[in-house]
């Protein structure tokens, strides 16, 4: 591995009362518009899939596709397609929302129905399926195969992402999410690059979309959750998904940068811990808004604390 692509990872430790308990490492990149790493903390060639922060990119086939305006759906449905959302009364509806504004029963969602629930529109992910359907009724595709890989939704959506990142789409290794719809397995290089290329102002398409994120946070998440404080708190200054297994991505809106990290043991609360590490280092966010989001993601409990080491390196 070349000095470009590898630096000292991230240890991140849970202590309780000052004693550490558990430790979590981490790897980190920085890039802008062009692929080009700009620092680095570990491997930049770890790969992983992207899971749910891959959200906005097949949002895109929402916002190149002409399904906004035959529809007639707002920034409030783009926010929530681009949702691991908490199933809460406004989020579901929002989701409905969709699905009746393109004319599309329910029945048709197939992600899967969590447990508790009666029907699979409360998934976190059934907004992202409610954007792919009402693609599929504006093209006039299948509803019922709208997860296979070679389905001319899931083709579309692939397109865009090899787009961005200048690969031909039969090079990406794909298997299928939680949810049922495929994601991807790529470089923690290429996750920051695609961050950098939704925040660089250069796109009307993926302007729509940060523009839902970070006007609508409550639709991306919910109360409580990293993604929509950390966008309350910079006030359209940055982008946030997160994604299972430790993955988390942020853009620096209008300046072409973005971040991604992966956990290696895939913990959720070593993530932000890192992200509010990185992104107080970088001046992404001031110190005031790092304490404030400290308060409940570094503290985790009356008598445990998780704490960073690392810094990132550039490159």
């Amino acid at each position: 591995m070349s000095k470009r692509t590898q630096a000292p990872d991230f240890e991140i430790r849970l202590l309780r009362e000052g004693i550490v308990e558990s430790v979590h490492r981490g790897h980190a990149v920085v890039c802008d518009q062009r692929g080009r790493i700009l620092s680095l903390a570990g491997d930049a060639e770890t790969a992983a899939f992207i899971r749910s922060s891959l959200k906005p990119f097949q949002a895109l086939a929402i916002t190149t596709s002409g399904t906004l305006e035959r529809f007639d759906l707002s920034d409030r449905d783009l926010a929530v397609i681009c949702s691991s959302h908490r199933g809460t009364v406004e989020q579901l509806r929002q989701v409905f929302n969709i699905l009746w504004r393109s004319d599309v029963d329910p029945t048709n969602l197939q992600c899967p129905t969590p447990a508790g629930q009666q029907g699979p529109l409360a998934h976190n992910c059934s907004g992202k399926h409610a954007g792919m359907l009402a693609v599929c009724q504006q093209r006039n595709w299948p509803l019922n195969t709208y997860l296979n890989r070679q389905h001319p939704v899931q083709e579309l959506i692939l397109a865009k992402v090899a787009e961005l990142l200048r690969m031909p789409a039969v090079e990406f290794i794909y298997a299928h999410d939680d949810c049922g719809a495929p994601t991807y397995f790529m470089q923690l290089a290429d996750m920051a690059t695609l961050y950098a290329q939704l925040t660089s102002g250069e796109d009307w398409a993926m302007e729509r979309v940060i523009r839902a994120m970070t006007h609508h946070p409550i639709m991306v998440a919910g109360d409580g959750q990293f993604d929509t404080e950390l966008m309350r708190l910079t006030q359209g200054e940055l982008v946030s998904k997160t994604g299972a297994e430790g993955i988390q991505c942020i853009g620096r809106i209008g300046e072409g940068m973005g971040l991604a990290i992966k956990i290696t043991d895939g913990a959720k609360r070593a993530k932000y811990a890192v992200a509010i590490h990185l992104l107080r280092q970088m001046g992404w966010i001031t110190p005031a808004i790092a304490e404030t989001l400290a308060e409940t993601f570094l503290n985790i409990t009356r008598f445990t604390r998780l704490e960073v080491i690392g810094e990132l390196v550039l490159t």
